[in-house]
């Protein structure tokens, strides 16, 4: 918990709700420790989104996976300097498909994270992403959305569902 706290503290600019978002980060690593000992089983996949600041495509991915996949995946972001805050144009732009970003924060990109995920897929992060052998690497090249409007963000979102649900067909296919 003390080092989840740091963490997230070292890019924090507010610490009103840090003691919170501490502990869900906590938890989450903690899942994936618990994944990469052998302590937990689980025949779902799972993947991480990486970006930069983890405040606009990675969360828009990780939001997009968790609504289409409906359970049937673990879903993580991160990113690899991250921000205080999630962008408030991709806040409002995933609003507008009735998915809801404020309860989200940016979290930092760990090592347990990449260990515990079968597919890494990072979005211009360039060489911060460690790497490990079994896991399934894609780089998925999307305009920023940091610093643009919400007219701007609305195709990268777009184009971020499109190949999500094409990553989501190819780890859980349908049954037919």
């Amino acid at each position: 918990m003390h080092d989840s706290f740091d963490q997230l503290a070292a890019t924090a600019t507010v610490h009103t709700h840090l003691p919170v978002l501490a502990a869900r980060f906590a938890r989450q690593r903690l899942e994936a420790t618990a994944k990469n000992e052998g302590a937990t089983v689980s025949d779902l996949p799972e993947v991480l989104f990486v970006c930069v600041h983890n405040a606009g495509r990675s969360q828009m991915a990780a939001a997009l996976l968790n609504h289409h996949a409906h359970g049937r995946v673990v879903v993580r972001s991160a990113g690899s300097a991250p921000a205080d805050s999630i962008n408030p144009a991709v806040v409002a732009a995933m609003a507008e498909l009735g998915l809801d970003l404020t309860q989200e924060f940016p979290k930092p990109l760990t090592t347990e994270a990449v260990q515990a995920s079968d597919v890494v897929i990072t979005m211009g992060c360039g060489d911060a992403c460690p790497i490990f052998p079994g896991k399934r690497y894609l780089d998925w090249q999307l305009d920023d959305p940091a610093g643009q409007g919400i007219d701007a963000v609305r195709p990268i979102r777009d184009e971020i569902d499109r190949r999500v649900r094409a990553l989501l067909a190819e780890l859980v296919p349908v049954a037919r």
